[in-house]
């Protein structure tokens, strides 16, 4: 069973504001982690919420395992993300 994926405005807006090509990558990126999120994300450092990371990018997301959901709250270049959460 896969888990269903949905994107806070502010990470669909940070997408809408990239080249395509990156874009692309990084959607179907997450997209690919479907089926075993925890396979590919990383729980941060004394919190609740998980990174992904993409090249020089990373996602952040909420992930309800009882829900079999992926929320991603936010993307940003890795050297930002961090700021403000």
């Amino acid at each position: 069973m896969s888990f269903q994926i949905t994107f806070d405005s502010e990470a669909v807006e940070f997408l809408e504001s990239i080249p395509k090509d990156i874009k692309e990558r990084i959607f179907n990126k997450i997209i690919s982690t479907k089926n075993n999120p925890f396979r590919f994300f990383e729980r941060l450092e004394g919190r609740t919420d998980f990174k992904l990371r993409i090249g020089d990018y990373r996602a952040i997301a909420d992930i309800h395992r009882s829900e079999m959901k992926i929320e991603v709250t936010r993307i940003g270049h890795r050297k930002n993300i961090y700021k403000n959460i």
